[in-house]
């Protein structure tokens, strides 16, 4: 247990800036009291406010910043590089960074940056409306990454260097120990590439964060890789602080500022729907002896969809559970409350303004069954195979083929990117995605003759299901899964469409294997390019 859970257990909701930071030491045995969260003398004396951080970046800078799906980002620094950017301009100056994260962020880092023309490149993964309109006009330059591999990008040198690291953290001991923040992220990875590293000590960040963390730091290059010894979600191998080089350290920051947190709308009749039909295939492959009562590690995608799978899971009678995903959502934290799931490793939270009140009400309890790690670990390829990982992704579009679209609209214009889908869908056990039947109020259908544009294959993709139904796609040629995949998933107003489609590129001998009409199916994407962005759970 940590000295702040041992010794602090009334403290459980997130300190004001104004509060104070305790720390305990064995030797005297007494509380020591300070106003601030940074106790190491060395970094004290680097405070400092975050314009005067923001002159250690400069125009052209490469800047890997902490963040993943709203939580952990940093809350000063984007704010101030916008006004440096801006003073720059005013004097006939270009200021723009390429800009790397974990995942998505908040408004507060891409948008104002986005909107000050502060961004050259962006990646791996970003969901800000401002990011992708440049992205698309070809205003900013985006590499789209799946997120377990960017550290290795990063490592390889592929990137280039990283200049700057600035990461938000929660605490900073006497001894120098700090105290991780609410995602970790690429956090691991900035800190040992960047020249320079400047910290964002959140005092609105919970203290009792600590402990919650598992920085592995046995990671290597080819050929010196050591297998990861994580056999089971609730196993530790690192370590529960981050490991800064303190003479990296050009800058502390002080902020009291929360995280990005939105709101989930209550499922609706077709989440639920979709919920209902993936937890009656749980029943039938428990039923066939090819899952175990407890399933397996789950993995599942932010939003309402795979809330609903959440919260029907929670509700079917299920006990110990365990997830190995990227981000602990609302649904988890019910789920480890009622017991139907034992623990949950994830890289970051993304829950809801309710949601975060119970974690920090109740976050001793949560601390024992949450195990936050970097993302090239919660992501492995290797530990998803192994564990046998049933993967819940949301799509775009997917094919009549069984291919999937999770990011281009139309084949062209970029909605979020790739993020960890593609890690689990190759590596898991079972790859199931999941989206409601048609989009932009039926006006769209979800299943196509053939995809816009490919981000997870035929290969890779074992099981579609929409309100509509379930297609298993195991053990299926493609003309089989067509037929499944039409019959089952696709909404009745299409449906005939599909199959007239199918039938007719059987009928044209142009290839037995996988028919297809290329410009037909090219045609039923044009036929609803002025109908806006599809949906995208």
């Amino acid at each position: 247990m940590s000295v702040f859970a041992a010794v602090l257990p009334h403290l459980n909701a997130p300190f004001s800036h104004s509060g104070a930071f305790f720390s305990f030491s064995a030797k005297y045995g007494a509380f020591m009291f300070s106003h601030s969260r940074i106790l190491c003398p060395e970094l004290q004396q680097k405070i400092m406010t975050a314009e005067q951080a923001a002159d250690f970046i400069r125009d052209g800078d490469t800047v890997g910043m902490s963040g993943f799906t709203g939580a952990g980002y940093p809350k000063a620094l984007p704010g101030a590089l916008v006004n440096k950017a801006q003073i720059q301009r005013d004097l006939k100056k270009p200021f723009k960074i390429n800009l790397w994260t974990g995942a998505s962020t908040a408004p507060e880092l891409d948008g104002v940056l986005a909107d000050a023309d502060g961004i050259n490149l962006r990646l791996p993964y970003q969901s800000d409306p401002i990011c992708r309109q440049q992205i698309n006009s070809g205003q900013m330059h985006y590499i789209d990454l799946h997120l377990s591999e960017v550290s290795q990008y990063a490592w390889s040198g592929f990137l280039g260097d990283l200049d700057v690291a600035v990461i938000e953290v929660a605490g900073i001991h006497e001894d120098g120990r700090i105290i991780p923040s609410s995602s970790v992220g690429n956090n691991k990875t900035w800190v040992e590439q960047a020249d320079k590293i400047i910290l964002e000590v959140n005092s609105q960040q919970s203290l009792k964060l600590e402990g919650m963390h598992d920085i592995y730091y046995g990671t290597a290059l080819p050929p010196h890789r050591k297998p990861i010894l994580l056999n089971e979600p609730a196993d530790r191998i690192g370590s529960q602080y981050l490991d800064i080089p303190r003479e990296k350290i050009v800058a502390v920051v002080e902020t009291s500022a929360p995280d990005r947190n939105s709101p989930f709308s209550p499922p609706d009749a077709v989440s639920e729907q979709i919920a209902t039909n993936i937890l009656a295939f749980f029943e039938h492959e428990i039923n066939k002896g090819r899952l175990p009562a407890n399933l397996l590690p789950l993995q599942s995608g932010v939003g309402n969809i795979p809330n609903a799978v959440l919260s029907g899971l929670d509700n079917g009678g299920y006990k110990n559970l365990s997830a190995y995903t990227e981000v602990i959502q609302d649904g988890m934290l019910q789920m480890l409350k009622s017991g139907t799931l034992s623990v949950a490793s994830a890289t970051a939270f993304s829950l809801s303004p309710d949601a975060l009140v119970e974690l920090n009400e109740n976050i001793d309890f949560y601390r024992e069954k949450i195990i936050l790690r970097q993302q090239d670990i919660s992501n492995h390829p290797e530990i998803a195979r192994r564990l046998g990982i049933i993967a819940m992704n949301g799509l775009i579009e997917a094919d009549i083929y069984g291919n999937v679209n999770s990011t281009h609209v139309m084949g062209t214009r970029m909605m979020n990117g790739i993020g960890g889908s593609g890690d689990f869908a190759r590596n898991g056990y079972l790859s199931i995605f999941m989206t409601p039947s048609t989009a932009k109020n039926g006006a769209i259908s979800a299943i196509v003759p053939m995809v816009s544009h490919v981000d997870h294959t035929e290969h890779d993709v074992k099981v579609v299901v929409t309100e509509q139904g379930l297609a298993d796609l195991r053990g299926l040629s493609p003309r089989q899964r067509a037929r499944v995949i039409i019959n089952n998933c696709a909404h009745p107003d299409f449906k005939d469409q599909l199959l007239d489609y199918y039938e007719r590129a059987c009928a044209s001998g142009r290839g037995m294997h996988t028919p297809h009409l290329l410009n037909e199916a090219l045609s039923w994407h044009e036929r609803f390019e002025q109908t806006g962005t599809m949906r995208q759970d």
